[in-house]
């Protein structure tokens, strides 16, 4: 019941992250692990040959029985906090933040020199072919490198992790693919993760889809909880902060160095950007504190930032928010609006050289 009732209010994504929950599998498995004890139990008490009544059996098993009552209050406990949209909302964006220190270790240099781009069409290109449907949810780098190297060709995966693949749409394409095995194709296949969900091994956008999800929900004229939806808000612009204070994964995978063996294409600030904020954007249009808050989550993105270019499309993101308020506010609402856009726009001149 419970988790139907936090799938129903906030998101159906939600439920694989509570059956995760360290104390649920416990709680879960002391209670079945008593049942399981009382049940082997049960036959050890007999009346014949002679009449036995293990005690020390007995005692165990009313032990576990007090053990049960204190976890189920300690569980009772525990879940009335894990089901509110404040604590979901920020282990969503900690599982997030962990995805994205795994996959961007690096902090932020900006060195336009070594950014380079994919690979392009090539002679003797073979295509391989996706054989399952379903969503990719981890690309094996290195895997793929090895066979690249291996077989001396170069690879450029056509699909990035969270995208849907069907069977039978080409997944990658292989340069010089006449020296490709049979053996390397399978490889290949094998390095990418494909399955019916997405998760958060490498996927940065799918934690925050489940936070829009939520915020969505909240702002919903069903619902109407703008507390939850600036909750959200908060929580996205935590995880975007951290996102362009790291160096983004290589497009170009290269072995040995001066020798690029395969591109893999990543989630770029811009595109998370775009997930985090513009679908909460069109539904806050109506609504002054949502707006405001988004304009704040927009500065304090800029202010953590030193790229310009990021700057600057925080920018556009702020216009947008504002223009879409024009209609529906009076002047005094629109005057703080104007006021935070033009802190925001002030950001995009701290790097400008001078002329």
């Amino acid at each position: 019941m419970t988790l139907t009732l936090a799938s129903m209010q906030f998101s159906p994504r939600l439920i694989v992250g509570f059956s995760r929950d360290r104390t649920t599998q416990w709680t879960l498995g002391i209670f079945l692990g008593t049942f399981s004890y009382c049940m082997a139990a049960l036959p050890a008490a007999h009346e014949v040959p002679r009449p036995f009544a293990p005690v020390v059996t007995v005692l165990g098993a009313m032990i576990l029985a007090l053990t049960c009552v204190g976890l189920l209050l300690f569980f009772i406990h525990h879940i009335s906090q894990a089901i509110s949209a404040s604590h979901i909302v920020d282990r969503i964006a900690e599982e997030t933040e962990g995805v994205i220190d795994d996959l961007m270790p690096w902090p932020y240099h900006k060195d336009p020199s070594v950014v380079g781009a994919p690979l392009g069409p090539g002679q003797n290109d073979v295509t391989v072919l996706s054989i399952q449907s379903g969503y990719i949810r981890f690309i094996d780098t290195k895997r793929v490198v090895s066979v690249a190297k291996h077989n001396r060709v170069s690879i450029r995966v056509l699909r990035r992790v969270g995208h849907f693949i069907p069977a039978g749409v080409p997944l990658m394409i292989v340069s010089k693919g006449n020296r490709l095995t049979p053996e390397g194709r399978d490889e290949l296949l094998a390095a990418i993760d494909i399955g019916p969900t997405r998760t958060l091994q490498q996927d940065v956008e799918f934690g925050v889809l489940q936070i829009v999800d939520i915020a969505l929900r909240a702002i919903s004229p069903a619902v109407n909880d703008p507390t939850t939806a600036i909750n959200c808000i908060d929580q996205l612009s935590r995880i975007l902060i951290r996102f362009a204070s790291r160096e983004p994964p290589d497009n170009l995978l290269y072995d040995p160095p001066g020798i690029v063996r395969a591109s893999v294409e990543w989630m770029h600030f811009e595109r998370l950007l775009v997930s985090a904020f513009e679908q909460i954007r069109l539904y806050s249009r109506s609504d002054i504190a949502v707006s405001l808050r988004l304009l704040r989550a927009f500065n304090d993105i800029a202010v953590s930032t030193p790229d310009l270019k990021f700057r600057r499309v925080l920018a556009e993101h702020g216009a947008r928010t504002v223009a879409d308020c024009m209609d529906n506010f009076d002047e005094e609402n629109l005057k703080e609006l104007r006021a935070r856009q033009t802190t925001l726009e002030s950001f995009t001149a701290v790097l400008q050289p001078a002329e």
